[in-house]
């Protein structure tokens, strides 16, 4: 048996009543648990989440909380889903599918951002809870609008949550980098940049000199994801312009 008496058969936490066993009412909600967890994991960090903590946050025993949520797992099952209810949905598409994936993965990359912990607990098996199935049902309708199978818009939107979640997770571990060191970001950019150019200056590197010759200051991170992503829809949208009879 697994804390807190759960069962060692495989369960869905979504199938579950919100608290196991007779008595009164639930005391809390699993979006109460949810919040908890997620104010503690944006203050310390998700290595801080724990049972015990988030019992402590809610105002109730540890062994009180399995009766709610059976494994840690499931909390962080919680929390994911949590995460999926800050999408700022239209109640329809726009009509536009390029513009309406293009809105939720800028939104992506908002809520990773809100939430620094998140790269390292989204998995396609959380997608599958309430607000994750509100999220995707969302995105499939936005979609009708392409004129590509089921599974190649199943596909798609793997590829843009992928792209959303590889580079924001990218700007949060520079960022993380950068606080770890004594100095600036632009010191250490000053440092690195003279560096680059005593290389390129050899002549070992024409090509990346040639590269370097046009760049115009510093990258522009939100175009640049923009850039991106408009290239994973340029893809599909090609795709399926070419399967057309």
């Amino acid at each position: 048996m697994a804390a807190g008496g759960s069962s060692a058969r495989p369960e869905v936490i979504w199938a579950r009543p919100e608290r196991a066993g007779r008595g009164p009412r639930p005391t809390y909600t699993r979006g109460e648990i949810a919040a908890a967890a997620v104010r503690i994991a944006d203050t310390d960090g998700i290595g801080a989440v724990s049972m015990r903590r988030v019992a402590a946050e809610i105002g109730c025993g540890t062994m009180s909380l399995y009766n709610y949520v059976p494994r840690k797992e499931d909390l962080y099952e919680l929390m994911v889903d949590a995460f999926s209810s800050e999408y700022d949905l239209p109640e329809q598409p726009s009509g536009d599918w390029r513009a309406d994936m293009l809105m939720l993965a800028v939104q992506a990359r908002a809520l990773i951002h809100r939430h620094p912990w998140l790269p390292g607990l989204l998995s396609p098996v959380h997608g599958f809870s309430p607000n994750g199935l509100r999220y995707l049902e969302f995105c499939l309708a936005a979609l009708e609008g392409l004129p590509a199978g089921n599974g190649t818009k199943m596909e798609l939107i793997a590829m843009i949550n992928g792209l959303v979640t590889a580079f924001a997770g990218n700007e949060l571990a520079a960022a993380e980098r950068a606080r770890a060191f004594p100095w600036s970001p632009d010191e250490e950019q000053a440092a690195r940049g003279a560096y680059l150019a005593r290389q390129i200056s050899s002549g070992q590197y024409p090509r990346l000199a040639g590269i370097l010759a046009e760049a115009a200051g510093p990258i522009d991170y939100d175009a640049a994801f923009g850039r991106m992503v408009n290239r994973v829809l340029d893809a599909f949208e090609f795709e399926s312009g070419q399967d057309k009879p």
